[in-house]
């Protein structure tokens, strides 16, 4: 059985990963008590699902949550595989999006604000986000973008490979939480300097030839591509199922969009590992 946990801060779009899993044919539970969660591979109505997705939060008790890791051994040990994905954005965004829906967080009350119960859930999930499998910073991207993701690197992942996700970012925006490896590529020729050019992104057929032109763009992007290749396989022995790539320039809508264009090219069609390019300044 192949059980995908759900997990992360109120607000951060749990709800919507689960329901993409369940479109893609996964047995879906929500908020379920962590001390049932080594119980289900057991349960009889549950042992004809080969794929079961369970959401877990800050509603589980103290004990519940600190007893995860325990519980998801046991399920290793009995042969059955899990994976934790985990998310999370700014606190900042977290209260932009209570305030729209009017929603109450499960830890506020009278006598404890909205950024406070912001802060205790932050510190009570630490320990699972530590396990996570896959992390995933919602703060950039909306519920068509989240879906998309999820069916991308969870639903069509060969679990015998790595899904990566080549991310492009500008430093000038924030850098971005939620990554294996950061590459900053900001000592490349910019295009942004070439007025005819500034209007694009590095998906577009003027960035591309420009930056193509440049031996030093083919170098990095070389260099970048065989030290992943060269890791990679140690990743997989390691277990690792995702591993996330955030390649940074200024303002991210050139070199770096087109190094991650490039570089998930690269690894789709000559190595035949699933990657995909995800560009958080246009999204």
């Amino acid at each position: 059985m192949n059980f995908v946990i759900v997990s992360g801060l109120s607000g951060s779009g749990k709800t919507m990963v689960l329901n993409t899993l369940e479109d893609h044919g996964y047995y879906c539970i929500d908020n379920l008590p962590i001390e049932l969660l080594s119980q289900l591979y057991s349960t009889p109505s549950l042992q004809q699902q080969e794929k079961v997705a369970i959401g877990i939060d800050v509603r589980n008790s103290k004990m519940g949550l600190h007893d995860l890791p325990h519980n998801l051994k046991k399920i290793h040990q009995h042969g059955h595989e899990v994976d934790l994905i985990f998310l999370h954005a700014e606190q900042q965004i977290l209260l932009k999006r209570y305030n729209e829906t009017r929603r109450k967080h499960p830890l506020s009350n009278a006598s404890r604000s909205l950024p406070e119960a912001l802060e205790l859930e932050t510190k009570r999930m630490e320990e699972i986000r530590s396990l996570a499998d896959l992390e995933i910073d919602t703060t950039y991207t909306n519920i068509y973008q989240l879906a998309g993701i999820i069916r991308q690197r969870v639903c069509s992942t060969n679990k015998l490979s790595l899904s990566l996700m080549f991310q492009s970012f500008g430093y000038k925006h924030g850098i971005p939480t939620a990554t294996d490896f950061m590459f900053d590529v900001r000592c490349l020729p910019n295009p942004y300097w070439v007025n005819e050019l500034r209007q694009y992104n590095g998906t577009e057929k003027p960035i591309i030839d420009w930056l193509g032109k440049h031996d030093e763009v083919k170098e990095l992007q070389k260099d970048i591509s065989q030290f992943l290749e060269k890791w990679i396989p140690s990743f997989l022995e390691n277990q690792r199922s995702y591993l996330t790539i955030s390649i940074g320039c200024t303002g991210g809508r050139h070199r770096s969009v087109y190094l991650c264009e490039q570089l998930t090219k690269h690894f789709n069609k000559d190595l035949a590992i699933d990657a995909i390019a995800f560009h958080r300044e246009s999204h």
